[in-house]
């Protein structure tokens, strides 16, 4: 299974990126995706999470209605839409086939104030 993360960038505070992550090897449709996230000096975190279908999303409190997750089966990627972004969003975010060991690279988002 690969996962291969892109979109990451430095952006300024209230700023916008979007984050997608196509996954292959793996029927894809049938599982659960997420993106997580790792400050410097902190534990990776859960950001959000969407089922195979996508009709059903999880998100951290520290980025509801801000972040959202969104998925198209069709070209097996998981989309994360940052928008109002703040300088504590600054992290490494990866994305993760939910309950496995399967994550992509990670990409670099840094949010300047």
């Amino acid at each position: 299974v690969q996962l291969q993360a892109s979109g990451g960038g430095l952006v300024q505070a209230g700023g916008s990126l979007r984050l997608s992550c196509t996954v292959s090897r793996i029927f894809f449709a049938a599982v659960t995706t997420g993106w997580y996230r790792q400050a410097p000096g902190k534990q990776r975190e859960l950001v959000a999470t969407v089922n195979s279908g996508g009709d059903s999303t999880n998100y951290v409190d520290s980025v509801k209605g801000r972040f959202t997750i969104s998925r198209d089966n069709i070209k097996n990627t998981v989309y994360l839409q940052m928008n109002s972004l703040k300088p504590e969003d600054t992290a490494v975010y990866y994305c993760r086939v939910a309950n496995s060991d399967w994550w992509g690279q990670g990409t670099q988002v840094t949010v300047s104030s």
